[in-house]
């Protein structure tokens, strides 16, 4: 069978199985529409390294990628399959949008549910267009909302996902955190537990991340790469302190009225210390996106990443870098029920020493 056949035929048998676990038709035909569109224009990145349609460069990035991609597998134990080795140019600049919102004077983020993912924290569009409609029926209902474009995301092992020009190009370290993370949830994926599944995957992240450069890398990438650790846990160490005032503030017996005005004060207050954190980095100005943008749904986005990072670091020093028998202590973490899951990681939780990637 014609392979694009194939998946045209997967992609409507899974669309007609979601429409009808719900009534949101809409939403998950867009949702097959876009993976079609993205599954359809994969290229073996092997052939076009041994074609001559690349440009020095993109050469250059594909065999880095390649290599990356072994490495996840050799070195960090991750899924062997034919994820991250086929190559996609997107005619966009990014592939999905996520929406993520919280109300206005609440830090619960708002979730929904979905066939396989389970209950999930955002709601992703492959329209920028779609997923900006979606906030603002949302901010018409009272939520803060915060709709951020994704370079990558994985299908769970459902398809083999591609590489993807929205992320191709960033430096080695930045590629290979990003397809550790992403290969993380294939190895481990825990049904309507974000917290779990992000704070999972971005420990095998981070700990990959410093394996590789510790092998591959330049005295400068590992020197920038420790700069960026340290940025990273001082702006979560920020954002959890705000974190905890706004919690404060919304549970506090004062009216609506002055919870609104005093949340505006906060966050004003926030902006003015970032400018401090600013110039303590000499000017780096990786997170003024983040922080222009500031509010309830931002600050839930970021703790369902980094909440249980340490929990998860701790767990991996426990089994000594073995990333085998961790992976296997975490799946046998995910069996146990939630409430049991939560003491678990809390008794192994440790001091914070890594934190969310950026935009």
């Amino acid at each position: 069978m014609n392979i694009r056949l194939k998946t045209r035929i997967i992609i409507s048998v899974i669309s007609l199985l979601l429409l009808g676990a719900c009534n949101d038709g809409g939403y998950y035909l867009q949702a097959a529409k876009g993976q079609y569109n993205i599954l359809k224009k994969r290229q073996p990145i092997a052939e076009l390294l041994a074609s001559d349609t690349l440009s020095p460069q993109q050469h250059l990035e594909l065999s880095r990628i390649l290599k990356i991609r072994d490495f996840a597998t050799k070195q960090l134990t991750l899924p062997d399959n034919g994820s991250y080795r086929s190559y996609v140019a997107l005619d966009t600049p990014y592939p999905v949008w996520n929406v993520v919102a919280a109300p206005e004077l609440s830090l619960k983020p708002e979730t929904w549910c979905f066939p396989i993912a389970g209950c999930v924290s955002y709601r992703g569009y492959f329209s920028e267009v779609d997923a900006n409609e979606f906030a603002r029926d949302l901010q018409n209902k009272n939520f803060d909302t915060l709709v951020t474009g994704v370079p990558a995301y994985s299908t769970l092992s459902w398809f083999a996902d591609p590489v993807l020009s929205s992320f191709s190009s960033w430096p080695a370290p930045s590629v290979a955190r990003l397809i550790f993370h992403e290969l993380a949830h294939q190895q481990l994926y825990l049904s309507g537990d974000s917290a779990f599944n992000e704070a999972f995957a971005t420990s095998v992240e981070l700990a990959g991340a410093k394996r590789w450069l510790s092998a591959y890398g330049s005295d400068q990438e590992n020197e920038s790469f420790q700069r960026q650790l340290e940025r990273e846990v001082t702006f979560f160490e920020w954002t959890n302190s705000l974190h905890q005032q706004l919690t404060e503030l919304y549970s506090s017996d004062l009216s609506f009225s002055t919870k609104r005005q005093q949340k505006q004060q906060i966050l004003a207050g926030a902006r003015i210390h970032y400018q401090a954190l600013k110039a303590a980095w000499d000017g780096y100005s990786g997170y003024d996106k983040w922080v222009k943008s500031l509010n309830n749904a931002r600050l839930v986005s970021l703790q369902t990443y980094r909440r249980l990072v340490p929990a998860f670091n701790a767990l991996l020093e426990k089994n000594d870098y073995n990333f085998a028998a961790f992976y296997q202590a975490c799946k046998e973490l995910s069996e146990q029920p939630a409430e049991q899951r939560q003491r678990l990681l809390t008794k192994v939780q440790a001091i914070p020493t890594l934190a969310v990637r950026e935009e």
